[in-house]
C-alpha cells in the first residue's frame, strides 16, 4: 500500500482528492489536513510514503513544508498539487525537494500515475508545465531582488524595505530598479505582481 497524506486548505478539494485516491486498491489516505502547520505532526504520526501538498495554505506554504519534510522524514516524498501552473513555482518546488508537480486541472489518472511514479523513486512533472518551464527558463531575478520585491509587495516605503532587510536605501532602490527592468514593469507594485504571477517570489 502507498500511504498518502493530503494537505489542502479547501475542504471540498481535499475531500474530493481523498475520494478519488481511495478508489485505487494500492492507495491508503492516512491523513487529511487543511493547513501547512498541521503537516509535520500529521506526517510524524502517520509516516506517509507520499505527501500531496497544495502550494498556498494557511500557516505555512506547501513549498516550505516540502523542504521540512525532506529533512525530517526522508522516506516521505512530496508532490505539489496546485492550481499554479507556473514555471517559477515548479522551480521552487524542485529546489524545496519535491519529487512531483501536478496541476489541479489535470485528469485524475495523471495524479494517480504521478503518485505511483514518485513512490517508485521517479519524478513527475505536469507535461505542459515542463514544456513551458523549458521554454521560459529560470527566474531573471537574483535572490536579493526577489527578497526586495517580496517585501515591497507588503507595502511601505523604501526606508521600510531597507529597515526590514537590513539594507541601505540606495541598495533597495538599485534592486527595485533592476527588478522593474527585468520584469518589464512600470512600478514596483506591478513588478511584484508580475514576479508573483510567474512564481518568482
Amino acid at each position: 500500500m502507498i500511504r498518502i497524506l493530503l494537505a489542502d486548505d479547501q475542504a471540498l478539494v481535499r475531500g474530493a482528492l481523498a475520494a478519488v485516491l481511495r478508489l485505487e486498491p494500492d492507495f491508503d489516505v492516512v491523513a487529511e489536513v487543511g493547513t501547512g502547520t498541521e503537516v509535520p505532526a500529521a506526517a510524524r504520526r502517520t509516516t506517509p510514503d507520499i505527501a500531496l501538498l497544495d502550494v498556498q495554505m494557511p500557516g505555512r506554504e506547501g513549498l516550505d513544508v516540502a523542504a521540512d519534510l525532506q529533512r525530517a522524514l526522508p522516506g516521505c516524498r512530496t508532490i505539489i498539487c496546485t492550481t499554479f501552473s507556473r514555471p517559477g513555482y515548479l522551480a521552487r518546488a524542485v529546489a524545496a525537494g519535491a519529487s512531483g508537480y501536478v496541476v489541479k486541472d489535470s485528469p485524475p489518472e495523471q495524479l494517480v500515475d504521478a503518485i505511483r511514479r514518485v513512490h517508485a523513486g521517479l519524478r513527475f512533472v505536469d507535461p505542459a508545465l515542463a514544456a513551458e518551464a523549458l521554454a521560459r527558463g529560470a527566474s531573471p531575478l537574483t535572490g536579493r531582488e526577489a527578497d526586495v520585491l517580496r517585501t515591497a509587495a507588503e507595502g511601505g516605503t523604501v526606508a521600510d524595505i531597507a529597515r526590514a532587510l537590513r539594507l541601505s536605501e540606495g541598495t533597495v532602490r538599485n534592486h527595485l530598479s533592476a527588478a522593474i527592468g527585468k520584469t518589464q514593469a512600470r512600478t514596483r507594485a506591478e513588478a511584484a505582481r508580475l514576479a508573483e504571477a510567474n512564481g518568482w517570489l
